[in-house]
């Protein structure tokens, strides 16, 4: 009796034990993002730790199944052996989660989210990662990783220790029992007794996203979309695919064709497409934003067509790209363009300007191998590149690559040698990401994040209006289309409302150059990236039929609208109202206008449908 009693005994300190660990875990969380906590205020500060106790309580019952059979093992093999497997075994599990708490608490301010099977997409390419983390952050994140690890390795090695001393051979009689006790485990992993097993939304609680995200068990939420990364099941149907699609057409159908006059002089313009890193429209005067931090961007609105109603389809780059290169909605939290044998058979923007005689070159002051870049732009055809490679280390800023004055004056000196007409050029920037490192003079200082992130769209906004300025003494520029447009939103400067609201989402896009036969023109017309492959191949005549999520932003149809996602959810808005949709807890955190009860739909069905498309490439 007394050796079944050390075992059960045994059993409930270790369990409490990791019960405590996420106690400090989400303890160390709220500290690392105190403003956010502050704003919480002290009650639903406790509320994260009650609403998240259930997913604690869950995961904790999950890394105690081998554990508690190594106790159990005690009654048939030595207790060294099993004391040595339990050892290891906590000792490994506690070392990795630590990594992944820092790296959680390190990258929740950039992201937006907690951990998730996002981070596998960075194997490869760490680096990348690491990039959306301060220096700062990073040497303090492995301090603690190591101070951390030593500290819980210590209490739990006490604790075996000293639990193993009492237990007692005892009767194989006891087995069958222990192996009862231990498979009521089953109930914390399920959250309890209730016929859905526990998930993300029991422990949603907040209008605030942050304390949500606060309440959430890290590992728990990082396996399991891992399980959830894995399966083929279509996690957003609503409806069937039949009506799904119907929805979908219905308001689509009537915005395909451009009701506007042409606004080119020619069929076969150049085009030269700047793809501004981390452009929000929240900086640039001219949509209703900041006055004084994109000056030459304000000024060359005057001397092109400016769309006030844009909106980035995604968050990320990766997700940008296949935005506006593949007319393809990106997936909630996954990404398409690090999967060659799904995105290759996506429809190609390059690809279709090729087939009509353009010849393409991809610029970029980083890695290529970025997000899959390079595997995806050779499917699309693009064989020439110029990258990092070309140029000196001395140029570039720590983590992306060559500073953007030094790398749009590359992209004009290669464009004032002789040319191959008509041309298709695009250039992604980098120096208005993270950590925001430039050689010029940080114009809103840099004593916070969000004035280092204004300076840097200022100095990369000076880039840019020297490249218009040389391009416009090049022959080619009376025969050009010149395009810029962001690749993703941003968060900074902080906006009024919910995280995920259509102000983090929208950008700005300008066309500018010599082929404009119309000029100082503001289209408002509600369209994002997916409908720009669409437009432009309409504009040069070219056959854009293989992209059939997008649509003419050149039409004056009453019914335009933009979708753009984010982790495990939506935003879909038009002139009459807006929704933004949150898979986890399943209900909208914003809803408004007269039009929103369609939107709703819409917005599911979007989702739904592209996912599939997804699933089934």
């Amino acid at each position: 009796m007394t050796a079944f009693k050390n075992r059960i005994q045994f059993f409930v300190q270790y369990y409490l034990l990791w019960i405590a660990y996420f106690f400090f875990a989400r303890n160390l969380f709220l500290l690392f993002h105190y403003p956010d906590t502050a704003q919480l205020g002290i009650i639903d500060t406790l509320k994260t730790f009650l609403y998240g106790f259930r997913l604690d309580a869950s995961f904790s019952a999950y890394l105690s199944i081998i554990p508690f059979l190594l106790i159990t093992s005690t009654l048939l093999v030595s207790k060294k052996i099993s004391a040595f497997l339990l050892k290891v075994s906590s000792y490994i599990a506690i070392i990795v989660m630590n990594l992944i708490l820092m790296i959680d608490a390190s990258l929740y301010q950039s992201w937006g989210i907690r951990v998730d099977a996002t981070l596998l997409n960075y194997l490869n390419t760490p680096e990348l990662m690491w990039a959306s983390a301060s220096t700062f952050q990073l040497l303090f994140g492995s301090l603690l990783w190591v101070v951390f690890s030593f500290i819980f390795i210590r209490c739990f090695q006490k604790t075996i220790n000293t639990q193993f001393q009492k237990l007692e051979r005892g009767t194989l009689l006891a087995i069958p029992f222990l192996f009862i006790v231990i498979a009521t485990l089953i109930i914390p992993i399920r959250g309890g007794l209730q016929v859905i097993p526990i998930n993300q939304s029991n422990v949603y609680f907040s209008k605030n996203m942050f304390g949500n995200h606060a309440a959430v068990n890290f590992m728990w939420n990082f396996t399991h979309s891992i399980y959830s990364k894995v399966s083929t099941e279509n996690p957003y149907q609503k409806f069937e695919s039949s009506i799904a699609d119907k929805i979908i057409l219905t308001r689509r159908k009537n915005s395909l064709k451009a009701t506007k006059d042409s606004i080119l002089n020619t069929k076969r313009p150049n085009v030269i497409l700047i793809i501004w890193e981390g452009l929000t429209a929240k900086l640039v005067a001219v949509t209703g934003g900041e006055p004084n931090v994109t000056e030459n961007f304000n000024r060359l609105s005057k001397e092109g067509i400016l769309f006030t109603n844009f909106y980035a389809n995604g968050d990320r780059t990766d997700k940008g790209l296949i935005a506006i290169l593949s007319g393809y909605y990106p997936q909630t939290n996954k990404s398409i363009i690090k999967i060659p044998n799904k995105n290759r058979s996506l429809p190609m923007l390059t690809q279709s300007m090729i087939d009509a005689g353009y010849h393409t070159s991809f610029y970029y002051g980083g890695d290529l191998n970025f997000g899959n870049m390079n595997t995806y732009l050779r499917n699309a055809g693009v064989t020439h590149f110029v990258d990092g490679d070309s140029f000196d280390q001395k140029d570039w800023n720590s983590k992306w690559g060559a500073h953007d004055h030094v790398f749009m004056n590359k992209l004009s000196d290669d464009l004032s040698q002789k040319q191959e007409e008509p041309f298709f050029k695009l250039a992604l920037t980098l120096s208005s990401h993270e950590p925001f490192e430039f050689p010029d003079r940080y114009k809103f200082g840099k004593d916070t994040e969000e004035n280092k992130f204004r300076s840097s769209h200022a100095y990369t906004d000076k880039a840019i209006g020297e490249f218009i300025k040389n391009a416009k003494k090049q022959e080619w520029w009376n025969n050009t289309l010149i395009v810029i447009m962001a690749d993703h939103g941003h968060r900074s400067p902080k906006h009024e409302g919910i995280f995920n609201s259509p102000k983090k989402f929208k950008i700005p896009m300008l066309w500018l150059g010599g082929a404009l036969q119309q000029t100082n023109i503001t289209v408002n017309t509600i369209a994002s990236q997916v409908d720009f492959p669409y437009t432009i191949l309409e504009l040069l005549e070219i056959d854009n039929s293989a992209f059939e999520w997008g649509k003419s932003i050149l039409t004056d149809d009453e019914h335009q609208y933009a979708h753009y996602i984010f982790n495990n959810g939506f935003g879909t808005l038009d002139k009459n109202g807006v929704v933004v949709y949150d898979f986890v807890s399943n209900k909208a955190i914003l809803s408004s206008g007269a039009s929103n009860t369609a939107l709703d739909s819409l917005g599911k069905a979007i989702t739904q449908q592209a996912y599939q498309d997804f699933i089934e490439r």
